[in-house]
């Protein structure tokens, strides 16, 4: 489970922009090379985009998990590669532009399982209970969150995060009136969020994923078995679709189609992940030996991804 420490509503430092293509790999790159390029004084020169963008950088750097502070003592805390971000990012990585689908879903899962640095993004995508919102309601939702933790948290501020959110969601044309898809997220790719035609309501799209690789949806599972299982080696099907920060709720899953994906996702790594049916209840048990390698097995599943073809892990 999430410690509840981890939970508390902290408002974002995006800047009020959703990443762009190439963000994080400039920001990954910059920072490889000097772990306080961002606040050096010629950060803005190197990086080549303003201030607020170096810091918007900055943040999604951190909120998809592709860096992280560096734990040695200093006032300055400068970040560092993640041992994730160095094999998705480096020039001989997985995939350094984006240019894969199951690259944006990968995204999308580090993004919104990361309380600390993404707090809208995960509480909207672990807990908010209905299929369609406003974005005045999706602001009541965090406000009410916030309160329930004690914290004072500025009503603009939450909305800021919010319009941030559908942003990185929804196509610009659509969310902001702007033409320029240039400007567009990449994770808007994904259509997880669509908007009605009117009245300002948006819609969460529920069921199956047929651009999301079982791969993305094995390593998610394991990390969510890691985190939320504590330990365990079993999980009910209504666990990994509508628990908090499981991948049922992060992909916006059905039933159905999280079967079909635990399925494959049992062919694929073969024998160490089974599904099994019995009166009717769903169970997924893993088969490691020890605690803890749920994430080597979770990014064998990659590797094998983007190694194309090889199916087995």
């Amino acid at each position: 489970m999430v410690a509840a420490a981890e939970l508390r509503y902290t408002v974002g430092g995006h800047e009020t922009f959703p990443f762009r293509t190439g963000w994080l790999k400039k920001g990954f790159d910059a920072l490889r090379e000097d772990g306080l390029a961002f606040i050096r004084d010629d950060a803005v020169v190197r990086l080549g985009v303003g201030k607020n963008m170096v810091r918007s950088i900055r943040f999604w750097c951190l909120a998809t998990q592709m860096v992280e502070e560096d734990p040695r003592p200093a006032g300055s805390k400068p970040l560092r590669p993640t041992h994730l971000g160095i094999k998705l990012l480096s020039d001989d990585g997985w995939d350094p532009y984006l240019e894969d689908v199951g690259s944006l879903w990968l995204l999308h899962w580090l993004l919104v399982t990361n309380p600390v640095r993404a707090s809208a993004w995960y509480h909207v995508f672990a807990s908010y209970p209905e299929p369609d919102f406003t974005k005045a309601r999706l602001i009541g939702f965090l406000q009410s969150i916030a309160e329930k933790q004690q914290q004072s948290v500025s009503p603009n501020s939450i909305a800021r995060d919010v319009d941030c959110l559908l942003r990185t969601y929804v196509p610009g044309n659509v969310s902001a009136g702007v033409l320029d898809a240039t400007f567009d997220c990449p994770l808007s790719e994904l259509e997880l969020i669509r908007p009605y035609d009117k009245d300002g309501i948006y819609h969460f799209h529920v069921g199956p994923k047929e651009s999301l690789p079982p791969h993305v949806f094995g390593f998610a599972l394991l990390q969510f078995f890691r985190r939320y299982g504590s330990g365990r080696r079993s999980l009910n099907i209504q666990e990994c679709v509508y628990a908090p920060g499981g991948p049922g709720q992060a992909f916006r899953l059905d039933e159905d189609s999280t079967l079909s994906l635990l399925e494959a996702v049992e062919m694929l790594v073969d024998g160490h992940l089974n599904v099994t049916e019995t009166a009717g209840i769903v169970q997924v048990y893993l088969h490691v030996d020890q605690i803890g390698l749920e994430e080597d097995l979770a990014i064998q599943l990659l590797d094998a991804y983007y190694r194309e073809g090889e199916q087995y892990v």
